[in-house]
């Protein structure tokens, strides 16, 4: 399951509209809105360099926090939205939606691969290629998982695992509904051109065009 959820602390911005939000700009703070659940919509700044750190390092909208704001209870959120400049790039505007620990979500959850150590077809010279490495998950805000882990000891060369061969957590299920691909074993590329010679080889040397074909019946 998910590791210790990250604290993400902010400020209570005084304050609404654009002319406060411009201020909170200017005094280096990227202002934001808490909105959802029981309680009323919170205005809040967040330190531009916190932020900016923090989505450099990426995965921040599949990221629940745990947001802790001065004289509110903390709450577990997840950012909505992240507003940028146009020209920039850097944000201008964050939303974020207070969960409950019942709250099902959508979040892309990375991929791990086990058994790579004993896949015959890997041991015969295969080409792993994780074709998904993270999978859009329906999940619990309680039960987040950290990653799901692919099993790829029995594949051979030109096997493949999917999503039905993935032990979920309890609880989540994928966003698509359908069985796919999560990983394959594929032949090693000299040995796939190879292939492809030798299968151009048979094409020309050894098919029999119709004009053989009609020849030979004619001897017979």
């Amino acid at each position: 399951m998910a590791g210790e959820i990250p604290d993400l602390e902010a400020q209570v911005r005084t304050g609404t509209g654009k002319g406060a939000a411009r201020q909170a700009r200017r005094d280096g703070m990227v202002p934001g809105i808490v909105f959802g659940g029981d309680a009323d919509p919170l205005p809040i700044n967040i330190p531009f360099n916190k932020l900016l750190t923090m989505l450099r390092k990426g995965r921040f909208k599949a990221t629940l926090f745990n947001m802790k704001v001065e004289g509110h209870d903390d709450v577990r959120v997840i950012c909505r939205d992240v507003q940028r400049h146009v020209v920039k790039d850097l944000p201008t505007h964050v939303d974020f939606m207070r969960l409950k620990r019942t709250t099902k979500i959508n979040l892309f959850i990375n991929v791990q691969v086990a058994g790579e150590d004993v896949s015959p077809g890997l041991k015969k010279g295969g080409v792993l290629t994780l074709v998904r490495p993270e999978v859009e998950l329906v999940v619990t805000a309680a039960d987040i998982p950290e990653s799901i882990t692919v099993d790829v000891s029995g594949l051979e060369i030109g096997d493949s695992a999917t999503i039905a061969n993935v032990k979920l957590p309890e609880g989540a299920k994928p966003v698509i509904d359908r069985d796919f691909v999560i990983a394959q074993v594929s032949a090693p590329s000299g040995l796939a051109s190879q292939d492809d010679d030798e299968a151009e080889d048979v094409a020309a040397d050894e098919v029999p065009t119709s004009e053989m074909g009609d020849a030979e019946a004619s001897e017979d």
